[in-house]
This record gives C-alpha cells, structure tokens and sequence, in this order.
C-alpha cells in the first residue's frame, strides 16, 4: 500500500508532547497516516466525524465535560466504520467494559513500546481487537462474571448474530457482504465488534461462545 492510501489515523489527546509523539510514529509507517489531532473531547466530536479515519486513539482520560469513553460513545454512531483504539494508563475493568460497551475495539496501555503500538494498530486494521495481556486477563475475567456463556449470543445485535451465524457455516466475508448487501469493510467492523463483546480473538471462538455447539 502507498503512502497516499494509507489509512488514516486520528488522535484524541490531551498532553502535546504525546500526542505529537504519537502521530509522528504513526507517519513513520508505511499502512498509516496521521492528519488530524484533537487535544479534548469536545472538540473531537465536533470535528472528528467529518474526517472520516480508519483509525482513532483516544486517550480514555481525557480532562473536560466529555472523557474518552464518552468522546467514542458520541462520536461512533457518526463513524461506524472507525475503530477505535483506547490508549491509556488505566487497568480498571470497569472502564475497560465501558469502552468496549461504547464501541472500542481495542485497548492499549500508554507504558506500550512504540512496536507494539505500532503492530496493535496493524492488528486493529487486519481485524483484530488488540490489547495488552494484563488487560486481556481482567476483561475475560469480567465477561466469565457478566456473560454466562449460554447467554453469550444475548450481547449481540440482530445483524452481529445474522453475520456469525453465516461464519459458522463457513461463508467468507465477501459472501457474507453478498448475503447481507453490505460491503465487506462493514461485515468486518461487525465483526470487530463481535470479537469485543464476546471477548474473543477469532470466529470458532465466537461461534462456540454465543452458539455452544458451533451450529
């Protein structure tokens, strides 16, 4: 991919210093591009929903009227195609749960090495949902406590559960794009979602979780 259809990267956050750190790693990789940095929440979700990024980090702590958590909870349902990656010093289940309920799709520690920032987005962009170990470990730990396996299928949408249905029965995204006339980029943002609800890393997962048997 070239550098002029790299995918863009917004960041939400507060202390200069980082945020230009930040975006400038991030222009340093050949898959991505940062254009737009927003130092609150109020004024991302003001702004953020016209420059249509792939990608947006948002600092979970952010001072003001509208923290991380809520920056993503308004600004999503503009974006539903953007992933949202939460960058933070915070290890608190409870916030990560809210994250996830408001639409993130991954959670990265702010003490993360500049490699590993920069893989968890490459991750977030092939359709993973990265996150750090420790926070891997609370957020299973939480959902084992919250989501009764048998009552997995519950968290998800109408369209979530018509999308892992058809992955249980081995159809491809593109197929999937095809049954449902959508495009294959919103089947894999479903998809992104699913993985973070359910608290898992692929589809058997998935299947297994919210289907018991796979069927």
């Amino acid at each position: 991919m070239s550098k002029e259809n790299a995918a863009s990267v917004a960041i939400v956050e507060d202390k200069p210093d980082i945020r230009d750190y930040l975006c400038e790693l991030i222009n340093e990789h050949p898959l991505f591009t940062c254009r737009h940095k927003y130092h609150n929440g109020e004024e991302a979700v003001d702004f953020l929903p016209k420059t249509g990024a792939r990608i947006a980090v948002v600092d979970i702590g952010l001072p003001g009227r509208v923290n991380g958590i809520e920056c993503v909870r308004a600004v999503k349902p503009k974006m539903p195609d953007t992933l949202f990656m939460m960058y933070t010093v915070f290890e608190d289940a409870d916030k990560i749960f809210e994250s996830l309920k408001a639409g993130a799709s991954g959670y990265l520690l702010k003490d993360a090495s500049d490699s590993k920032i920069l893989s968890s987005l490459e991750d977030l962009l092939g359709g993973g949902a990265p996150m750090s170990s420790s926070i891997a470990k609370k957020v299973i730990e939480f959902f084992q406590k919250k989501i009764p396996i048998s009552k997995a299928s519950e968290v998800l949408s109408g369209r979530e559960h018509e999308i892992l249905q058809l992955l249980s029965k081995g159809r491809t995204y593109s197929e999937i794009a095809n049954v449902l006339g959508i495009k294959e980029g919103t089947v894999k943002v479903h998809i992104h979602n699913i993985y973070t609800k359910l608290h898992v890393t692929n589809s058997r997962e998935a299947i297994e979780k919210a289907f018991g048997n796979g069927d």
